[in-house]
């Protein structure tokens, strides 16, 4: 008796240790923005969640941050990464980034050409493209804005913001000033910096994150700015007069890229989550709550679905391109000079 008594013992207390790890669900651990997150979670994150039987958790913050705080682990802690594609370029540079394999994600073949590998075969698609435009408020404008050049107009004084140097956008206005100035980044960089120097009346902030905007827009702060397309919404429920324009010079296209990191332990549900997020059914969903423009080609928006969204091949294909090679390659630099000439 005493003897059965004892194995039932046993058994309970074995159970005991090994119910929680039997129970225990994987966690993939996600570098991301915060923008959104709501929308993220209803249309991406718990429907993964449940299709898989895991834990999503998140490393909130912008591309710069979470970059370096990936750096200091040498690419450990975080399995899946969020990044813009000049963000994506200095991750892969620095040896950070995990080969993918392609088999696993099959719904690569789905998504418009440009984002099958926009940073060559061995790393992650992008599953969104942003649109850099402006956004000013007709309200508050006198005359309606059409190209880049018209925010170096006088009676724009101390009325635009525009992305501070170090964000997916920056660049683009030292590209137009360059421009502007009639040579190019390749070229005389000091003429492209002198001519940046001449809106600087103009400029009333730098912002660093999107979110920033709405709230300058609906106090006042700003009535024009330099945005990405997913900012626009908020904007608009802050400000009636609120309208997007792409300008006769054309927008800017950035893409927003998926990888996995070296260092990640769950590479298997890493590329599960990646083939997941480029999904059909996904990208409709974003795409319908005004999330992210789809780069899936099997979704199918109408004239008023793709409102605000960067949408459709053709249009994908007008759009200009940021040399991130050449930007990185003298970002140290240029950034400094940036900040020096911005320090209010």
């Amino acid at each position: 008796m005493k003897k059965i008594i004892f194995m039932m013992i046993m058994v309970v207390l074995v159970t005991a240790v090994l119910t929680p790890a039997v129970m225990a669900k994987e966690t993939l651990v996600i570098s991301t923005w915060g923008y959104n997150e709501d929308l993220l979670w209803k249309n991406l994150y718990t429907p993964f969640e449940e299709k898989y039987d895991v834990n999503i958790e998140l490393e909130v913050g912008n591309n710069s941050a979470r970059l370096n705080k990936v750096r200091m682990r040498g690419g450990s802690v975080v399995d899946v990464i969020y990044l813009a594609e000049s963000f994506a370029i200095e991750a892969i540079n620095n040896g950070l980034v995990a080969e993918l394999d392609r088999e696993k994600i099959p719904n690569i073949e789905n998504l418009y050409e440009v984002a099958r590998k926009p940073h060559g075969e061995k790393y992650g698609p992008a599953y969104t493209l942003v649109n850099l435009g402006i956004v000013y408020d007709k309200n508050a404008v006198e005359k309606p804005i059409e190209s880049w050049y018209d925010l170096w107009r006088d009676d724009l004084e101390g009325m635009i913001s525009i992305p501070d140097f170090n964000t997916t956008s920056g660049p683009v206005m030292l590209i137009m000033s360059a421009r502007k100035a009639g040579t190019t980044i390749h070229g005389d960089i000091d003429k492209a910096f002198a001519e940046l120097e001449k809106i600087k009346p103009n400029i009333v902030k730098n912002y660093s994150r999107s979110s920033e905007l709405a709230n300058m827009f609906a106090q006042g702060e700003a009535s024009v700015a330099v945005a990405l397309d997913f900012a626009f919404f908020r904007i608009k429920d802050a400000v009636e007069g609120a309208t997007w324009l792409n300008p006769v010079e054309g927008s800017f296209a950035s893409f927003n890229t998926l990888n996995i990191l070296k260092g990640s332990d769950n590479k298997e549900l890493a590329h599960k989550f990646i083939n997941y997020a480029i999904s059909k059914e996904v990208q409709a969903k974003m795409a319908h709550d005004k999330v992210e423009s789809p780069l899936n080609m099997q979704v199918k928006l109408t004239e008023e679905e793709a409102e605000g969204l960067t949408y459709g091949k053709e249009f994908i294909e007008s759009l200009n391109t940021i040399d991130w090679k050449e930007v990185n390659s003298n970002k140290k630099e240029w950034m400094d000079r940036w900040n020096r000439m911005f320090a209010y």
